[in-house]
């Protein structure tokens, strides 16, 4: 297929299906259906998830389907718990995680630490409309100009994943629709897909003789980079998040970044595998401004986030 027109099909496909899937899951509710303001699908990111499927080239597509399957669970089963510790849906996204690590090791080098962990950042990105998609917008035509100005052969694939967000965005960024774990997770992993590709483009110019870590490093900057532009979308749902919700006052640009790389449940649990019962309070300024309080703060238990503030959930207010 001619590379035009793979963009083309990928985004009328991701089109068509963002729009049955929307209704399908409206109709099956259950899990699939938030019950807030009136009711919206989730987990409709599915549709982006086959696009991604039939599209993207292997391996890569094989990643993709490893955290896909895995998130999807997790949106099917919900919120239960699998102790103490750990909700079921957590511990299969992170068999998801180590699974799409230890491939990826095979296929692409130690980069693939960093591709596994774009689901995270991905994962909180997800918690205001549109924030997720605007993000892939923006590193996608980054990764995209990147590779062309390389003259890499695979600069289609960051435009392909463009073609896939701009057929899904407009419902997600209006509220309407979420795209649930299934969604930001594989968003996430097909990011760092073309990451990936760029660092090792990148690399093979400027250090080919240190390819692993200049590659990693290269790999880590643009992993950075993207949790900057989160952070930055969402500073002011961060700012009544952290305020309101964690009581951190005055909380800094440092505190919205810590968020985005550390926040969520997957953040939690290591900080209560890590710091059990533990309170570490942050008093240097320097400290303070590089986020060390969200980094270090640690619930004694799991925030439960009232049903009267669940219509605040979506717009960037709670994170999951």
């Amino acid at each position: 297929m001619e590379i035009y027109l793979m963009w083309i099909s990928a985004f009328i496909l991701t089109l068509i299906l963002t729009i049955l899937f929307t209704v399908i899951f409206t109709k099956i509710k259950g899990n699939l259906f938030e019950d807030i303001r009136g009711g919206i699908p989730r987990g409709v990111g599915i549709a982006p998830f086959l696009v991604m499927l039939l599209f993207f080239p292997a391996p890569y597509n094989y990643l993709i389907a490893v955290i896909g399957i895995t998130a999807f669970i997790d949106d099917i089963i919900g919120r239960r718990n699998l102790n103490s510790y750990i909700e079921i849906g957590q511990f299969f996204r992170g068999i998801g995680i180590l699974i799409v690590m230890i491939m990826g090791y095979v296929l692409m080098g130690p980069i693939a630490i960093l591709v596994a962990l774009m689901v995270q950042i991905l994962n909180i990105a997800d918690m205001q409309p549109g924030t997720a998609c605007m993000t892939v917008i923006i590193m996608s035509i980054v990764s995209f100009t990147i590779l062309a100005i390389l003259h890499s052969p695979v600069y289609y694939i960051p435009v392909l994943l463009l073609a896939i967000t701009l057929g899904y965005v407009s419902q997600d960024y209006s509220g309407y629709i979420m795209m649930g774990e299934i969604g930001n997770h594989s968003f996430g992993v097909a990011l760092g897909i073309c990451f990936a590709l760029v660092s090792a483009a990148l690399t093979k110019v400027i250090a080919p003789q240190a390819f692993y870590p200049v590659e990693f490093i290269i790999m880590l900057i643009l992993f950075l980079i993207t949790a900057l532009i989160i952070a930055y979308l969402r500073k002011d749902t961060l700012n009544y998040y952290i305020s309101n919700y964690l009581h951190i006052e005055n909380p800094t640009f440092g505190d919205y970044v810590m968020d985005v790389l550390t926040g969520g449940g997957l953040g939690d649990l290591l900080r209560k595998l890590v710091l059990g019962n533990a309170q570490i309070k942050t008093e240097n300024s320097f400290l303070k401004s590089l986020g060390a309080r969200r980094l270090l703060y640690n619930p004694i238990r799991y925030r439960k986030v009232p049903k009267s503030s669940q219509s605040l959930s979506r717009s960037g207010i709670s994170d999951d």
